[in-house]
């Protein structure tokens, strides 16, 4: 049976969830970055869960402005940098605060039992968080999907997306990406 790919989230969608999230789940402050990294950095679950505190924060606990994955934290075994942007660096230095972590080589996220997460267990903590903040039809992919099509709305090309989403082939990303009205009407405004 096919299952449809997972929802792509506009801006207000993600609002709702992170709303839902803070005010009703017990982990809030873990699960809203481990959300934010998925639709601010376009990172998969897995590579989300393999972080460590030393891959985003440096030293004088300041959250990093590139993170780099190696290639054990990667789907594809290769090594990438994911880019940081100014508003994720303040969730991320914000969930070090209230999470009262240090710099080190211990994991990033960790379960209630202070276990580190699997990416199953990840992804069907995301996907419950979706299902309770009414998202239907999202899943633990939505994140990435929604960064790759926000992008994509915003004029980026595939090549620069293909960089980000750490695909070595365009055409795995062209799949990530939803075409959008916003997409076909800048095409349209570009053709006159």
């Amino acid at each position: 049976m096919y299952m449809g790919q997972a929802r792509v989230l506009t801006d207000k969608e993600l609002k709702q969830v992170l709303n839902y999230n803070d005010a009703c789940e017990r982990h809030a402050a873990r699960n809203r970055l481990m959300l934010l990294l998925t639709h601010w950095a376009g990172m998969r679950v897995g590579e989300v869960v393999a972080l460590r505190v030393c891959d985003v924060a440096t030293e004088d606990g300041a959250a990093r402005t590139e993170i780099r994955l190696r290639s054990t934290q990667t789907k594809g075994k290769h090594a990438r940098t994911v880019f940081v942007s100014t508003r994720l660096q303040r969730e991320i230095a914000k969930y070090l605060k209230t999470s009262n972590t240090r710099y080190s080589e211990r994991f990033l996220f960790r379960t209630q039992k202070s276990q580190q997460f699997s990416a199953n267990t990840a992804t069907q903590l995301l996907q419950r968080i979706y299902a309770r903040a009414g998202m239907r039809g999202a899943t633990s992919h939505s994140g990435r999907r929604s960064y790759l099509t926000k992008l994509a709305d915003k004029g980026v090309g595939v090549f620069v997306l293909a960089q980000l989403a750490g695909h070595r082939h365009i055409s795995t990303t062209q799949r990530y990406v939803s075409v959008s009205d916003t997409q076909l009407r800048n095409a349209a405004e570009l053709a006159s």
